[in-house]
């Protein structure tokens, strides 16, 4: 028989457990992620990308509304559309963010240098000031580039298998980044051994856009090139539109301008790097420093070829070069 003083004493050690093993079992915080990218809300390429990164988060254990919540800010291209957007953000609190390209970052790094920043997209973050080495980024940035600007040599060589008799070449690039000399003179490199002549042209407004394009087509063997950036991604619509009306075989750097009836792409596979991202945050969400995560050059490329386009143009794409695509758009 259980004494009163005994009983008295188990019900104390009783309500002075209780609290701690409801503690215990209550479930950890949930992390919380940012994202901010450039683009609309409707755009399918963030919209595949996001949810592709969303994937392989939870691939490494952290679940949306189980153990993350992840805000989402669609802030087109609009710079003062993105800082506002980043501002937005940062005011939640969040544990990292996930940032599209040197456009978000950039604002982003100006508002906050403790709160982690992971890009799964940026040409070249040295030169942008965003990380102090590839090796060492020293600050609260890193991720994933996208220039390996010899890779702009391959657009040169893919044009002259498609098109053998082209002789001369007008390389579309944003004067605005760095991105786009550095890959006119990778492509410049490569064109005395495929005898081609290559000319810059810079990229700014339509109309300039259309009259460089048609003085360009009044002679023959011609082709184009579009390197990377927003500003080719922002006329994309009417580089392509010109280059079918001129008949203009064209080389671009992104699958999407393919997707929207391109001839031929060749660069960085986006939903690898934002794989690749997800695994960063993971590792920042368990402790781990962006001063101490390398930044990674791109391991993926993709080569997209449009055989409704080439049709169009008078073109037959060799088959070898075919039997060497990711993807073939008929």
């Amino acid at each position: 028989m259980i004494r009163r003083r005994e009983l008295i004493g188990l019900l104390g050690s009783a309500v002075v457990g209780c609290p701690l093993a409801v503690r215990a079992q209550q479930p950890e915080p949930r992390r919380r992620v940012g994202i901010l990218v450039p683009g609309a809300a409707d755009d399918p390429r963030y919209q595949a990308w996001v949810a592709q990164f969303q994937q392989a988060l939870a691939a490494e254990g952290w679940s949306i509304g189980h153990n993350v919540q992840i805000d989402t800010r669609f802030a087109t291209d609009d710079s003062a559309e993105i800082r506002r957007h980043a501002a937005d953000l940062l005011a939640l609190g969040p544990d990292v963010i996930l940032a599209h390209g040197a456009s978000t970052v950039r604002p982003l790094l100006l508002a906050t240098r403790s709160v982690p920043i992971v890009f799964p997209i940026v040409a070249d973050p040295v030169a942008a000031g965003f990380v102090n080495s590839l090796a060492k980024p020293g600050g609260n940035v890193t991720g994933f580039m996208t220039a390996e600007y010899g890779v702009a040599g391959k657009w040169l060589e893919l044009l002259k298998e498609i098109v053998p008799t082209v002789t001369r070449t007008a390389v579309f690039r944003d004067p605005a980044i760095i991105t786009g000399a550095s890959q006119f003179a990778a492509i410049q490199a490569v064109s005395q051994f495929v005898k081609v002549d290559v000319s810059p042209v810079n990229v700014r407004e339509a109309s300039e856009i259309e009259r460089e394009i048609a003085d360009f087509a009044r002679s023959s063997g011609g082709g184009l090139i579009i390197t990377s950036g927003p500003g080719p991604q922002h006329h994309r619509e009417l580089i392509i539109a010109l280059s079918r009306q001129y008949k203009l075989p064209a080389v671009y750097p992104e699958r999407f301008y393919v997707a929207a009836g391109g001839l031929v792409s060749y660069g960085v596979d986006y939903l690898d790097q934002y794989r690749r991202a997800a695994g960063y945050v993971a590792r920042i969400l368990r402790g781990e420093k962006p001063a101490d995560l390398p930044v990674q050059a791109p391991t993926k490329y993709e080569l997209v070829i449009n055989l409704k386009t080439a049709k169009a143009l008078g073109l037959e794409v060799p088959a070898m070069l075919l039997a060497r695509a990711d993807e073939v758009i008929e």
